[in-house]
């Protein structure tokens, strides 16, 4: 378990060193990419966010709790929902893992693709940062929070991804009633918060959970549907990783073994 925690430790650490070197280029283009987001919800009637940003303000508990959600929950039942899949359903856990870690990667691209900044900065549009507005507690309330993150990395939104991967986690595989209820309840609560506090737009959302359900589906189909040939590859690539002297040796013996029979 401790070498799996620290897998995703590492990997998530990269994950956020490169959000931080893809934001070299400037931020203008990330303002002319919210404007373009903005003008194609509207034509596509999902430009709900401002009505909702504004309903969150003239509510300051709620926009208080939401900001305090915003932060943690993102992170905590994540590692939660991973550890429970590791100790309870290690046959699972594997292709799940893989997903939402394939998924996360992807995401750099449209990182690095389409800089986008959050609607909490176009002050212009009318969108009210609720962090700053309430001085509250949030994600990217201290200068240094805020300067050791890419905050212009707004496409896709992996809150709604890895929400909904953890409330497809407890629906699909955990028994308790009251845990399948809260894998409905999550992501649907998370995407309310994500759009409310103005830190993402409907479309980062729908192609944040587009992206963790394809890479989801193309997992399971490797782990439980993958031919032979390939398995027997990837498992031979795993042990040169695990055993690189080893794997040497196997392979020169081989090839010995070849050339006598030749």
């Amino acid at each position: 378990m401790w070498r799996e925690l620290l897998l995703l430790v590492l990997f998530y650490t990269g994950y956020t060193l490169t959000r931080i070197v893809l934001v070299q280029d400037g931020t203008g283009p990330a303002f002319t990419h919210a404007y373009q987001i903005l003008h194609a919800e509207k034509l596509l009637g999902l430009d709900v966010e401002l009505g909702l940003n504004k309903t969150l303000i003239n509510v300051p508990w709620l926009a208080r709790t939401a900001n305090m959600f915003y932060a943690t929950m993102h992170f905590i039942l994540t590692a939660l929902v991973v550890v429970w899949l590791y100790r309870y359903r290690p046959r699972e856990y594997r292709w799940l893992r893989t997903g939402i870690m394939a998924a996360t990667a992807l995401a750099l691209i449209g990182f690095w693709l389409y800089p986008l900044a959050p609607p909490r900065f176009l002050h212009s549009a009318g969108f009210v940062d609720p962090v700053t507005y309430l001085h509250s507690f949030g994600l990217y309330s201290s200068d240094a929070s805020g300067s050791l993150t890419n905050q212009y990395a707004a496409m896709p939104s992996m809150h709604a991804g890895w929400a909904l991967w953890c409330g497809f986690v407890l629906v699909k595989f955990v028994s308790q009633r009251w845990a399948k209820v809260l894998g409905v309840i999550y992501p649907a609560t998370t995407v309310f918060v994500i759009l409310s506090t103005a830190n993402h737009y409907v479309l980062d959302a729908v192609i944040g959970m587009a992206l963790i359900g394809g890479s989801l589906g193309v997992a399971w189909l490797l782990y439980t549907r993958c031919p032979q040939p390939v398995i027997d590859l990837r498992d031979k690539a795993v042990q040169r990783i695990r055993h690189p002297h080893g794997a040497r040796r196997a392979d020169s013996a081989a090839g010995a073994a070849s050339g006598s029979r030749c």
